[in-house]
Parts: structure tokens; sequence; C-alpha cells
């Protein structure tokens, strides 16, 4: 249907805003243990509403949109939006993502198109303030780096650009659950990089999720990130202190009670190992499952096999991937309990004997063997190994293990 004036929209966006800020200060303050429940600075009652949206421009699947944010230094804002549909839309209950970009990203047609074309309705919103070809007049925060990590104090959280883009990514998803077409019991998010890490924090507050997938993004950034000793240092420490405490995934992730894939990189130059495995051991092992390669590459890549393949198998019926056990040194073999799934083409142990920062190391991979309900990979002679076993099936989809650091290996 045609736009309908601006102006309207902005008068919804005016009535609203003094119930969202209220319920802002009654949550700021609720902070609790890292892996119970909390919804931080976040309203979340008020984003579990469907907002208004403004419906734009049909062009194939994709259908361009606008909704409503979150206030920013007292006025009204609109996030913009790409929703796709699969051309079986109108056959029943269809399952759903909300696709979250990350730092230099936007709102990518083709990202959502890509899912459509796999059965979901998907919805692929911008987190910078910007609309279709440039920036919007009331757009929310840009995600500037010197914009995410500015001074700031605890009545001011609700201008801060983690704050917005999370409520944007949890209206996304009540606006989904809005659709006649969407099945409300099978909707997911994926987000990649600055995504990843807005879909770790979601994932926590927002208990609707079925399934998640955090590509690339992890908690812990004040402890090891490539802001730690950059942006995050050039904070105020009260600054940076709030800024771990309310924004940061570690304080949100751990409340996750359904499948999540945790998918990166050995040598990622933004989330390291020691904070990803940190991160991801928040979550109950019954839920979690991990995807670590070597070398793969960090940018806005949205074919990795093994993200398609899990959300199909947890909202679709698809078949099942590899389950990895918990991993242990037996003398010199690394060894976990193992779960074929599917056919695989090839099962490996991945390790580095270097030291230094994880974005510098190289690491090797050699064969693993898989008999008895368990894989098993042979360590190398060193002073210190650190080590996780990978598979890869037929379809191209990679799993692994969580890594290990083995402080000594012998030839005994």
């Amino acid at each position: 249907m045609p736009l309908r004036p601006q102006l309207l929209f902005h008068r919804f966006l005016w009535a609203i805003s003094a119930a969202t800020l209220l319920g802002f200060l009654l949550t700021s303050g609720c902070q609790s243990l890292p892996g119970t429940r909390q919804s931080g600075p976040w309203n979340i009652g008020e984003l579990r509403k469907p907002p208004t949206v403004l419906w734009g421009n049909t062009n194939g699947l994709v259908q361009e949109l606008y909704y409503v944010g979150e206030p920013l230094l007292g006025k009204p804002t609109r996030v913009f939006a790409y929703l796709a549909r699969p051309t079986n839309s109108l056959d029943g209950k269809l399952p759903a993502m909300v696709l979250v970009h990350g730092g230099g990203g936007k709102a990518f047609k083709d990202w959502a198109q890509h899912w459509a074309q796999r059965g979901y309705v998907a919805l692929a919103m911008d987190l910078a303030g910007n609309g279709p070809t440039s920036r919007l007049p009331d757009g929310g925060p840009d995600q500037a780096d010197t914009v995410k990590f500015r001074d700031f104090n605890e009545s001011g959280a609700h201008d801060m650009w983690t704050y917005h883009a999370v409520a944007a990514v949890v209206r996304a998803h009540s606006l989904l659950r809005s659709l006649p077409e969407v099945d409300t019991d099978r909707i997911g998010i994926t987000g990649i990089s600055w995504g990843g890490y807005l879909t770790c924090i979601a994932a926590g507050v927002d208990t609707r999720f079925k399934v998640a997938v955090p590509v690339y993004g992890c908690g812990f950034l004040g402890e090891n990130s490539v802001w730690k000793d950059k942006a995050l240092a050039e904070m105020s420490p009260a600054a940076r202190e709030l800024w771990l405490r309310l924004f940061d995934p570690s304080r949100y992730v751990g409340a996750v009670r359904y499948p999540i894939l945790f998918v990166n990189g050995t040598t990622d130059f933004a989330y390291p190992l020691d904070s990803y495995r940190k991160t991801y051991r928040l979550v109950p092992k019954k839920w979690r499952h991990v995807s670590v390669a070597v070398d793969r590459p960090h940018g806005h890549i949205w074919t990795f096999p093994e993200v398609d393949a899990f959300v199909a198998h947890v909202l679709n019926s698809g078949p099942a991937l590899p389950g990895f056990g918990a991993p242990i040194v037996e003398g010199r073999h690394l060894v976990a309990p193992f779960t074929p799934a599917r056919e695989l083409k090839e099962s490996l142990l991945c390790y580095t004997t270097d030291l230094g920062p994880w974005q510098k190391r190289e690491w090797q991979t050699v064969p693993a063997r898989i008999e008895g309900g368990r894989i098993q990979g042979e360590l190398p002679i060193s002073k210190r190994v650190v080590a996780f076993l990978a598979v890869r099936d037929a379809a191209g989809s990679h799993l692994s293990s969580e890594h290990v650091e083995v402080p000594e290996t012998s030839g005994e």
C-alpha cells in the first residue's frame, strides 16, 4: 500500500515516547548475575508489542517498510527494513528470521531474499539510522565506534547505539509475529559481527525466539577484543564500567534456553577465542553448539552452510547436524564424545602451538579419527598446544568442539 504522510507516523511516535521512557527508567537499574534472565535497560513488555509500520514498495519477493524506533534525545525515530516473503507465503504458516547486520552494514535486501528463497519470511533492518539510499532525517544513532563507545551516564543510556539497536531487533521480531503468514513458534535470529554481538543480547532478553546464530560476535569485550585497548580504553572509567554492565553480551546470553550456534574463525580480528569460549560457556550445554573454523573470513557473509542447516533443523525439521561433547586430553590425544548425523566429508584436529595474540596465531590441521561414538586426534609434541576437533559434512556444514588449552604434551 502507498506510504502515509510522515507526519502521521511522527504523531504516533510522540504519543508513545513518554511511556517508553518511563519503562526505561523503571528497568534501567535492574541488574542480576550473568546467566540469569534480565532485561537490562530495555522495556521488553513495550518492545513485544507490534510496532506501527509504514509499508513501501514491493520488488519481487522483497518489500520496503519503516517501523517505529526508540526516541533519540527526546525525538521520535524510524527504522528502515526489507521484508522478504517466499513465493508460497499464502500457503500456510511459515518460519521466519530476523537478520542483524554488522559494522559498516545496512539492511541487506539480498540477505532477506536469501532466506525467502529457502522458505522463510525474513526481515533485515538498518541499525545505523539509514534508509534505502541515505541517512534518514529521523533515523536512530549512527553505528561508528565514536558513537557506540562515547561517554554517558545511566540517565543517557537510552540514547546509546546498543540500546536503540537491540530495541529495533526485538521490535523486528514483534513485527514478524504480527504477520498472518508467520508461524510464531518458528522464528529465529542471526546476526553478523556487531550483528552477532546484538544477537547475543537479543537472544537473552527475548524469550520468544526458537533459534539463534550469532556469527563472530561475543561478550567479555572489556577482557579481550579489538575494542579493549582502543574505544573502551578511551572512555572514562565510570562510562566504561556502565557500558560493560549494560551493553556487554555476557550480561544476557547466558539466559538463552533454546538452540544457539556460535560461529567464528580461529583468528578473528575482533572477537578472539578466549572471550568467545567464555561467552558460549554461559549457555547451558544442552543448548549451545559451536562452529569455529581455521581461517574463516570475517565479513557480511550469509552463505555459511552450517547457519542455514542449523536453522532448518530447528525451525523446519531439517536433518540434524553433528554434535560434540566436551573434549578432554587422553595421553597424546584430544578426545570428545561425538554424534554423527550426516555423511562426513572430513574430520580434523585443529591446533596451534603459537603464543601471543589470538589474531596472530598460525593454526594447523591434521586428520582426526571417529569410532565408537568418539572423535579423536593426535596432539603434536609441544610445551603448549591449543586444539579443538572439527568435522565437515557432505553438504559443507562445519561444526566443532570448544578449544582446549593443553599446557604440555610429550612423546610418551
